[in-house]
């Protein structure tokens, strides 16, 4: 809490699809001074992922999922925040600070006028800073492509470049210039594999947003919301197997896939039971997969593969008869337990 009063600070961590938000946060999450920060992830399909990854680190983690906090869910997220107040009142959690895991997709605005907006909220918490995650290596491409992108990084306290081992010192460098010029009153901070000092991500006791009148004008304008609206040609699709998957079969499918529509395949990422002792998480952004990651066990966890996937003009559909015909080539297609499209697709 901070020395001045009793309420509880939050941090926004954004960022566009695949820029490293929850590979940051869990190492974030792991430092035992914010061993008491609640968790709240949106996720933008029906089905969330990242919240089973952040659990293994912060118990206190709630998912929002089947829709964007930016716009369509943020009564719920209001309602979430309160319930986080209730239980720590009634001393079912220890309480220092909340963190708000956005989709890729959203833009941080609007989320902050809902906070700011509602007297119960303004009265027992402040927003102590937005953090923006932005990916070294497909940051340009986004900015490119995606309005969302900008947005993200206008609006935030503190941007910090993930992933600068994979690229080089040029390009790392032409990034912070591109980035000093969207936001200069940002700080700007590296990140290599996810690692960074946390409290520079949690830690911002005198944010610019209360510094620099941020929440006088949000009170003073117009809803954000009733200009924000997503790109109608992005679908989300999640996928659960509950038998465990050929770990060769759906890595030849997933590298062609991403080399054939990379820029279509907006992120792929999931928790695969390949028959091991613990699962391999997997992250693809674009044309790029990151390596695999083997975790040594289920950490209390049923075991299944559950594989999301978010798509720019690709049907969910398409996607899923390609998955299904490459495994059945090598004879080795598992049933499908579960399939949820997203609130947009128009199918269930």
């Amino acid at each position: 809490m901070t020395v001045q009063d009793n309420r509880y600070p939050i941090t926004v961590v954004t960022g566009f699809l695949g820029s490293g938000k929850t590979t940051l946060l869990s190492g974030v999450l792991k430092y035992e001074k914010f061993k008491n920060t609640a968790v709240i992830i949106n996720e933008y399909g029906q089905a969330g992922l990242d919240h089973r990854l952040i659990r293994r680190i912060e118990e206190k983690t709630r998912l929002l999922s089947g829709g964007c906090i930016c716009c369509n869910m943020r009564d719920d997220l209001v309602k979430e925040l309160k319930e986080i107040l209730n239980e720590s009142e009634r001393g079912e959690i220890v309480l220092e600070r909340v963190v708000i895991e956005t989709t890729g997709l959203a833009d941080p605005a609007p989320i902050l006028f809902s906070i700011l907006m509602d007297p119960l909220l303004t009265n027992r918490y402040y927003v102590d800073g937005v953090v923006c995650c932005v990916d070294a290596a497909n940051g340009e491409l986004h900015l490119k492509n995606n309005n969302e992108s900008v947005k993200q990084i206008v609006t935030a306290d503190t941007v910090i470049i993930t992933k600068t081992d994979i690229v080089d010192r040029d390009t790392l460098q032409r990034m912070r210039k591109r980035l000093g010029k969207l936001n200069p009153a940002a700080k700007i901070l590296e990140a290599a594999r996810g690692e960074i000092d946390p409290e520079a991500v949690l830690t911002n006791t005198q944010s610019r947003m209360e510094k620099t009148g941020t929440m006088e004008r949000l009170e003073n304008a117009e809803d954000p919301a009733a200009v924000t609206a997503h790109d109608a040609g992005v679908r989300s699709m999640s996928i659960k197997f509950y038998a465990p998957l050929d770990w060769t079969a759906f890595g030849l499918w997933m590298s062609m896939l991403l080399y054939a529509h990379g820029e279509k395949i907006m992120r792929i990422k999931g928790i695969v039971d390949v028959g091991d002792r613990g699962p391999i998480v997997i992250n693809g952004v674009q044309h790029i997969i990151h390596p695999p990651q083997h975790l040594e066990d289920w950490n209390g966890e049923e075991r299944n593969s559950q594989i999301v996937f978010i798509m720019k003009e690709i049907e969910p559909e398409q996607l899923m008869a390609s998955l299904v015909a490459f495994q059945n080539i090598l004879g080795s297609a598992p049933e499908i337990s579960e399939i949820n499209y997203d609130p947009y697709s128009g199918e269930r």
